[in-house]
């Protein structure tokens, strides 16, 4: 087998509207297509596709898997984030690497932020979990 790369992280949505707003006008995220039942983010590499659930028992409300971003400027983020009214799963928190934060979108997906400074051996607290913020 050769698998190459990722060349897209698909999350099923609830609501094509809420979720398409929320990834191009909240976050803004750069919309490469979009049709009734398929949108995509990101003009070039991994994209990010939104498609709607067949059911509602399809939306596990971000169980099992994380969509990451790196951000340049962590500080701006979380405020434009929060002006926004953006439900934060783990706050902003220095770790080794930099900053981190985990968000969630209309669906509970949740979605890594980070801002990092340097690379680390050291292991972090991706989901918050452990220990108290």
């Amino acid at each position: 087998m050769a698998f190459k790369k990722v060349g897209a992280v698909i999350l099923l949505v609830s609501s094509m509207e809420k979720s398409v707003k929320f990834y191009k006008d909240t976050l803004g995220l750069q919309m490469k297509n979009k049709s009734k039942d398929w949108t995509e983010f990101f003009k070039d590499g991994t994209v990010l596709a939104l498609t709607p659930a067949k059911r509602k028992s399809m939306v596990h409300s971000g169980t099992g898997m994380l969509v990451g971003f790196m951000v340049s400027d962590m500080d701006q983020t979380v405020k434009e984030l929060k002006a926004k009214r953006v439900k934060f799963f783990k706050k902003p928190k220095d770790e080794p690497f930099g900053k981190h934060a985990v968000i969630e979108d209309p669906d509970g997906h949740l979605i890594s932020i980070a801002e990092i400074k340097m690379k680390s051996d050291e292991g972090f607290d991706m989901l918050g979990m452990f220990g108290t913020d």
